[in-house]
C-alpha cells in the first residue's frame, strides 16, 4: 500500500515537472520566434519602430509610437476607473449586501466575465458608440471643446470608447477576485475590531483593505494584463486610425492599439516581408511591456507581503 502511494506521489510530481517544463519551453520558443520574425523590421526601421509616428506600408516606413502609446493609455485609463468600481462592488458584496441578493450579483459578475470579447465589441460598435457620440462627445465638445484633449469632431469610435469598453470588460475580473480576497479576511480580526465598537466601514478601512492590499494589487495587474492584450473588442470600437496622439491629442479621436493594428493588417501583410515583420515586432514590444509590468508587479507584491512570496 505504501509502495503504491509513494509511486503515485512520484508519478504526480513527475507530471507536474513535465507540465511546468512544457510551459517554459513554449514560452521560450514563442519568444525566439517573435525575435526571429522581428529582425527584418528592426534592421529596416531601427529605433523608429518604437518612436516613429508614421505607418506607411507603400514606402515601408513603420513607426509604432501611436499604437504603443494608445495601448498603454487605454489600458491604464481602464484600470484607473475599473479599480475603484471593483472595490465598491467587493465592499458592498462582502459587507452590506443582503444574503438573498449576493447570489444574483455573483451570477451577474460571472456572466459578464465569461462573455466573449467580440460580443462586447459588437455591443460597443452598434449600441454604445452612437449614444456616446450624441450624449457625451458632442455636448462636451460644444462646451469645452476648446481644451485640446476634448476637442472635436465627435466620431463615436475613439480611444475614449475603447477605454470605456475595457473598463466594462475588466471590472468583473478585478471585482470577482477582490471579493474572494475580502472573504478570506480572518474572522477573528473582524470580530476583534467590532467588539471595540467599530462600524462596518471602519472594519473595511482598518482591517479588510489593509489585509487584502497585496491581493487587490495582484487582481489589478491581472485586469491590466487583460486590457493590454484585448484585441477584438478594441479593434471594433477604437476607430483604427493613426491619429492619436500626434495629430490630435483629443480623447475623442480615433486611435490604434498594438493588438488592433495587428488584427486589422496582418492578413494583408503576408505579401510584404517588412510589413509583416513590423507587425510582429509590435507584438514583441507588447510582450516585453507585459513581462516588464508583471516583473514590476511581482517586486511590488513582494514588498506588500514582506518578501514572503
Amino acid at each position: 500500500m505504501n509502495n503504491k502511494f509513494f509511486f503515485l506521489e512520484k508519478l504526480f510530481k513527475l507530471i507536474l515537472k513535465i507540465a511546468t517544463l512544457i510551459i517554459i519551453i513554449i514560452f521560450i520558443l514563442m519568444f525566439i520566434s517573435l525575435i526571429e520574425r522581428s529582425i527584418p523590421s528592426f534592421l529596416k526601421n531601427g529605433i523608429y519602430i518604437l518612436i516613429g509616428t508614421t505607418w506607411d506600408v507603400y514606402n515601408e516606413i513603420f513607426g509604432g509610437a501611436p499604437a504603443i502609446l494608445a495601448t498603454l493609455f487605454s489600458s491604464i485609463i481602464a484600470v484607473l476607473f475599473a479599480l475603484p468600481i471593483s472595490l465598491f462592488i467587493a465592499i458592498f458584496y462582502t459587507e452590506y449586501c443582503p444574503l438573498r441578493i449576493r447570489q444574483l450579483i455573483s451570477e451577474v459578475i460571472s456572466l459578464l466575465a465569461a462573455i466573449p470579447s467580440v460580443i462586447y465589441g459588437i455591443w460597443g460598435l452598434w449600441t454604445i458608440s452612437p449614444l456616446i457620440k450624441i450624449y457625451i462627445q458632442e455636448p462636451i465638445i460644444a462646451y469645452i471643446g476648446f481644451i485640446p484633449i476634448f476637442s472635436g469632431p465627435a466620431y463615436g469610435l475613439s480611444i475614449f470608447l475603447a477605454s470605456l469598453i475595457l473598463i466594462i470588460m475588466i471590472v468583473p475580473i478585478i471585482s470577482s477576485l477582490t471579493i474572494d480576497i475580502f472573504s478570506k479576511t480572518p474572522i477573528t480580526l473582524r470580530e476583534g475590531i467590532i467588539a471595540l465598537g467599530a462600524t462596518k466601514w471602519e472594519v473595511v478601512k482598518y482591517i479588510v483593505i489593509p489585509f487584502s492590499k497585496g491581493g487587490i494589487f495582484a487582481a489589478t495587474i491581472l485586469g491590466l494584463g487583460r486590457a493590454l492584450g484585448e484585441t477584438m473588442a478594441v479593434t471594433m470600437v477604437i476607430g483604427n486610425a493613426y491619429v492619436w496622439p500626434f495629430k490630435s491629442i483629443s480623447i475623442f479621436s480615433p486611435a490604434t492599439t498594438i493588438t488592433s493594428k495587428i488584427a486589422s493588417e496582418f492578413p494583408e501583410s503576408v505579401v510584404n516581408l517588412i510589413h509583416s515583420s513590423s507587425l510582429i515586432s509590435l507584438a514583441f514590444i507588447l510582450l516585453i511591456i507585459s513581462i516588464s509590468i508583471n516583473f514590476l508587479a511581482d517586486l511590488i507584491l513582494k514588498k506588500f507581503t514582506g518578501g514572503k512570496l
